[in-house]
């Protein structure tokens, strides 16, 4: 028996039409009128809209970060992700020191496998160079399905690489056709004036943006393009925060090199003036990069709608206020860093973007599900409704109307950083590959998430938009 959704509109990045979607099995069979058969299930989501599920290209799920673990494992915040629209999720595999890369993959399939609610993937996330390493890149791409690495340029004396490492990622990732993900801020500087304002005895949370300003991102990005122009290699600039970062990469674009940016939510609906308080509060929103000046969020958004900035990830982290942000009370050093976000990235989107005029339906689909799609080795099995890709579909209904609580959310985490916002639309449906796993906010079965392997870089493809491949 098929599932046959009826009645909504069908929305690609491509383009949208009223139409039918006939689901069997796990894939998309039909995209056309008056598809449904005596025997089907038939669904009728008229008025709503028909989306691929989201992609959450940037998640921390179960992170050990040193002093405490993120508040979500891989079963909540698949959970809240879900419910919120996104069907996939790519987290980090995050090397420890002195590990190699397959014990980092290992780490993480213990934590992830049998425990999602949507499907997922990883990107190596490298602390540890050394030649081994680079070796092992070679077979790890292949054998685990990865095609793609994170590297940070922040975080000194734990996650920190120099720029010779960068340089020899970038390098290896030019001859294998994969993506390098890169934290821009500059860590030395950063640790610099870190320890300027604790000695000047600079305790309270608002010091951690103080100490990590704009032009330490702004720097850190023009020095990774630079790294990425000598290599040859593809670029994608994670959590990009300010509008100086992005004129950094739209300059690199115009040249031609193939450079990505991606941004999320907190920077283009949140500002500095929570942070700028006394208030231990604010420690809820201590998270690297720091929250900007508003006058940043408008740059940001143009970066969407032009498409120079490519996605739009959650950057999930998540800490409770109560025991883990307060482990920073008598020093802003020690807050963890990062915040929620994987339920709300779609409908915070769809929210302040689609329907205040700031995006249009298809830069939104682009933004948060397509481009990750094609960016990170999944399409067209996933980021569009198509025949022949995988059902992950969200009927969205744009007439529901709620206001974001942690009160109400999936998340586990004490708080919620849009606590208070009016949110339009909401995901009547959800379905990953076939089957319905929400329905009217409520998860309807246990973790069937699967594992991606995803493909390396097919050459020669650089729009996103719009492009084919």
């Amino acid at each position: 028996m098929a599932t046959v959704l009826t009645g909504a509109t069908v929305v690609n990045a491509s383009g949208s039409s009223l139409a039918d979607v006939r689901i069997e099995g796990e894939k998309v069979t039909s995209v056309g009128m008056n598809l449904h058969q005596p025997a089907d299930n038939l669904i009728d989501a008229s008025g709503c809209y028909l989306f691929p599920g989201g992609i959450d290209p940037h998640t921390h799920f179960d992170l050990n970060v040193g002093e405490t673990v993120t508040a979500d494992d891989f079963s909540s915040g698949t959970c809240a992700a879900a419910v919120g629209g996104t069907t996939t999720v790519i987290d980090f595999a995050t090397q420890n020191k002195g590990e190699t890369l397959v014990q980092a993959v290992a780490n993480w399939h213990a934590k992830a496998d049998g425990r999602c609610f949507v499907d997922y993937g990883f990107h190596l996330a490298i602390s540890d160079l050394n030649d081994d390493v680079l070796r092992e890149l070679v077979s790890i791409v292949e054998q685990a399905g990865i095609s793609s690495v994170k590297l940070y340029m922040a975080y000194k004396r734990t996650m920190q690489v120099d720029d010779g490492a960068l340089l020899q990622t970038l390098q290896a990732a030019a001859r294998l056709g994969i993506l390098v993900g890169v934290h821009c801020e500059n860590g030395d500087v950063i640790d610099v004036l870190v320890r300027e304002a604790k000695a000047q005895g600079y305790r309270s949370p608002k010091y951690h943006a103080l100490t990590r300003p704009v032009v330490a991102e702004r720097e850190a990005v023009n020095r990774a393009v630079c790294l990425a122009e000598i290599a040859g290699a593809r670029l994608y600039v994670v959590h990009v925060s300010s509008g100086d970062g992005l004129r950094v990469i739209r300059e690199a674009q115009a040249r031609g090199l193939e450079i990505y940016a991606e941004t999320c939510p907190q920077y283009l609906l949140l500002d500095e003036s929570r942070c700028e308080v006394d208030d231990f509060s604010a420690a809820k929103y201590v998270m690297s990069p720091p929250l900007r000046a508003a006058g940043n969020q408008e740059r940001l958004w143009a970066g969407l709608r032009d498409g120079s900035v490519a996605t739009v990830g959650s950057d999930h982290c998540s800490f409770n206020f109560a025991g883990q942000k307060e482990l920073g009370r008598d020093d802003f050093s020690r807050i963890p860093n990062g915040g929620p976000g994987v339920e709300n990235r779609f409908g915070l989107l769809y929210t302040n973007g689609v329907a205040a005029g700031k995006i249009d339906v298809h830069q939104f689909v682009a933004v948060t599900s397509t481009n990750a799609a094609k960016l990170f080795g999944l399409y067209p099995r996933k980021g569009v409704i198509a025949v022949g890709s995988d059902a992950d579909i969200v009927v969205w209904d744009p007439a529901v109307q709620s206001v974001i609580s942690a009160g109400t959310q999936k998340q586990r985490v004490d708080h919620n950083l849009y606590e208070g916002f009016q949110q339009l639309g909401r995901a009547r449906h959800v379905f990953l590959r076939g089957r319905q796993i929400v329905k009217d906010g409520a998860v309807e079965q246990g973790p069937s998430g699967c594992y991606l392997s995803r493909q390396a870089w097919i050459a020669g493809v650089k729009k996103l938009q719009g492009a084919s491949f």
